[in-house]
């Protein structure tokens, strides 16, 4: 496990890219700044220093092609049966860190890095990476944040009738009767990246494990595009000069051929 020798373990990058988005349509190349969005996943895990390869998982040649023109490595293309909407992670994981194992390259961990948190940046995952080092007999890292809106505060409706989705706190003073000030501090997961030793994934068909590292992200680190209205937020951050997208030492993938 980490932290148990003066030695790290190896480490690989892997971003998934699927070709198929129904909520935004060619989000994983459609452009941010000047270049895919995709690139902006590639160049900081580049220039992290981090890991030994950065391999994407796609099941497009054309997103192939965008992946290898910023430095990213696509040994293979992902098979269709593993590239649907509905598609677990843990199914192409699986194929994939499988092959590399089958080809004598499987490293001890990878991290999970998607397309879709183009505001992580180099620094973001080097403090990952130190995390998990740092840390003994863990499963996994993954990325958390604060919840804006507290599960304390919400209700599952049955009929012409509503319940706490927590029965929690004090009989006195139900949470959903509490200022959020006051509320105990919960996180929820977000896309920013997860750390994971290769064998999880292997022995326990699972990535988190059982022993999950918090790793709390800080400002836009976090932020994930999901549907148009990420997307436009993304761009107005960019405009506005809130958020500096990370360095990308390649030209612009020509437009006409994305």
């Amino acid at each position: 496990m980490a932290g148990t020798s003066t030695s790290r373990p190896s480490v690989v990058a892997l971003i998934p890219a699927r070709h198929g988005s129904k909520r935004v349509p060619g989000k994983n190349v459609r452009r941010l700044g000047g270049h895919p969005l995709l690139a902006h996943t590639i160049a900081p895990a580049l220039a992290s220093g981090v890991f030994s390869r950065v391999i994407v998982s796609t099941d497009s040649e054309e997103t192939a092609e965008i992946a290898r023109h910023y430095g990213a490595e696509v040994p293979f293309l992902r098979p269709a049966a593993l590239a649907g909407d509905k598609s677990p992670d843990i199914e192409w994981l699986e194929h994939l860190l499988g092959t590399l194992r089958d080809d004598g390259h499987l490293p001890d961990c990878f991290s999970l890095l998607r397309p879709t948190s183009p505001f992580r940046t180099a620094a973001t995952i080097r403090r990952a990476w130190e995390l998990f080092c740092a840390q003994e007999g863990v499963h996994s890292l993954r990325a958390i944040e604060l919840c804006t809106q507290h599960p304390g505060k919400m209700w599952v409706v049955r009929g012409e009738r509503m319940f706490p989705l927590l029965p929690f706190g004090p009989e006195a003073q139900p949470w959903h009767s509490t200022p959020y000030q006051a509320l105990p501090r919960i996180y929820v997961q977000n896309a920013s990246l997860e750390i994971a030793w290769s064998r999880v994934v292997l022995e326990q068909r699972t990535i988190a494990g059982e022993v999950v590292v918090p790793f709390i992200t800080e400002g836009h680190e976090g932020f994930d595009i999901n549907d148009p209205h990420d997307w436009m937020l993304g761009e107005h951050l960019v405009a506005e000069g809130q958020v500096t997208l990370s360095q990308i030492p390649q030209a612009p993938y020509p437009a006409n051929q994305a």
